[in-house]
């Protein structure tokens, strides 16, 4: 799955993910992977998140694979709105994990600069991997940004907000999500071929 040819994007969510979560782990364990830094990870911006993931998409012409959580998705959501088709072709796919739904009720705050979510079908695979108990993002609504977004879905039981607070620490299990997203990826190549 993992070759040279590609790279891995890591965007963390909001307070970004220490060095026991997961996306953390997979940085490490993943050949060519790269976290997307934030300048502020406690008070996000969205131009500034959707800045630094246009710069990291655009540091080099190697491919891209997005593995986002949380805010992070909402970011792919936002950056894939209006990026250049050149620089959106060199993303092959995203998996999208626990998205936060930044318009529900009693969203912080800090994180209410990101609403409007896009609703736009993402220019290249995507694999959603949701929780039914989830504080972030309800299962009715991940599967409407699924729907929107164009994305494969899944739903786990009793997962949380799939971080190191609901014991998704190295989370080897989710290797079997981007093990999809890759077969994803292949089936659009073979049809565009």
């Amino acid at each position: 799955m993992a070759t040279p040819s590609i790279r891995y994007l890591i965007l963390p969510g909001w307070q970004g993910s220490p060095d026991d979560h997961w996306q953390s782990h997979w940085q490490r364990s993943l050949p060519n992977a790269v976290r997307v830094e934030q300048r502020d990870w406690q008070n996000p911006r969205r131009l500034d998140w959707v800045a630094a993931l246009e710069q990291a998409v655009a540091a080099e012409p190697t491919p891209a694979i997005l593995v986002a959580h949380s805010l992070g998705c909402i970011t792919v959501a936002h950056w894939a709105a209006q990026a250049s088709p050149a620089l959106l072709a060199r993303v092959r796919g995203a998996l999208l994990v626990a998205p936060a739904d930044v318009e529900r009720p009693g969203c912080p705050a800090e994180l209410r600069d990101f609403a409007p979510i896009p609703r736009a079908l993402l220019p290249f695979p995507a694999q959603l991997v949701g929780s039914d108990n989830d504080h972030a993002a309800s299962v009715p609504r991940v599967l409407e940004l699924a729907r929107d977004w164009g994305a494969e879905t899944a739903i786990l039981a009793g997962a949380g907000h799939i971080n190191v607070r609901s014991g998704h620490r190295r989370w080897e299990q989710g290797f079997a999500y981007l093990y999809r997203l890759q077969g994803l990826i292949e089936q659009q190549a073979r049809r565009r071929a």
